[in-house]
């Protein structure tokens, strides 16, 4: 697949097994395709699910992203310029933290600074140690910091809990994205990774059809949507494959460099 000409681009990425995997180890050929990028001109963004306080690590923000986009689109940076940020109103969040309890959800919170989880809930859990490990003092507790959070988006740990009727019971205020039969990430309503791309585009006066977008995941889904060409990790999910204009090799495989090489970005 080629693309016309030699136009700039604005190029987005996901993170978790599009930039970097499970261990949070990036491919130096993915640190060369981001900076050969640069250097062809292009623009080159961050297009996460992760809020922006998880969104710290030094080995990441090292590849010089020239914005980012959080927190599936409700947050949008450019230049190190924040220029938009939705904050969940303290009284809807009230009532869905003890909504989605009642149902047997164990909630995150997710905010621009920090990330909140109550050790009752996730005491010994490995994705509670692995935020506590990359996070320290930007993650604090939801019963500790009652009615102070600065929160965009929710994901919760859903084992066991009766998802239908939370889902129905949050409908009105938010959208579910099931990654597995453990994590939904819970994303307001009229948000999502594709939203803050045309939100970011129209900010910055950019033809969404000149974008090109990277991602593995079923919240990549609407980036994908939204973007002018889309690329599929090859160790991403099938859905994210089908949906996608291009599917790479995988990202320890050097996907990301084997894609910007297929579709002469670089």
């Amino acid at each position: 697949m080629r693309m016309a000409g030699n136009e700039t681009r604005a190029v987005f990425f996901d993170i978790d097994g599009t930039i970097w995997n499970r261990e949070n180890e990036i491919p130096p050929s993915t640190a060369a395709a981001v900076a050969a990028l640069k250097r062809r001109g292009h623009l080159v963004l961050l297009c996460s699910g992760r809020t922006r306080g998880y969104i710290r690590a030094p080995e990441l923000l090292s590849l010089d992203f020239d914005g980012i986009i959080s927190g599936c689109g409700t947050m949008l940076e450019f230049g190190g310029e924040t220029l938009f940020y939705h904050r969940i109103p303290t009284p809807l969040l009230e009532r869905t933290l003890n909504t989605v309890r009642s149902f047997g959800f164990r909630p995150i919170l997710e905010g621009r600074e920090y990330l909140y989880f109550d050790e009752a809930e996730f005491g010994g859990d490995p994705y509670g140690e692995k935020l506590r490990a990359e996070l320290g003092a930007r993650l604090k507790t939801i019963c500790g910091s009652w009615g102070a959070w600065e929160v965009s988006k929710l994901s919760c740990d859903m084992r066991g809990a009766d998802r239908s009727g939370c889902f129905a019971a949050i409908a009105a205020d938010f959208d579910p994205i099931v990654h597995n039969d453990s994590v939904v990430e819970l994303v307001p309503k009229g948000f999502d990774k594709g939203d803050g791309i045309l939100r970011f585009c129209a900010r910055l006066g950019l033809d969404p059809a000149r974008t090109v977008a990277f991602g593995d995941s079923y919240n990549d889904l609407g980036m994908f949507a939204a973007a002018g060409t889309s690329v599929a990790m090859g160790n991403g999910v099938e859905g994210a494959k089908r949906a996608a204009d291009y599917v790479t090799t995988a990202l320890m495989e050097d996907g990301v460099w084997n894609a910007c090489r297929a579709l002469e970005l670089i």
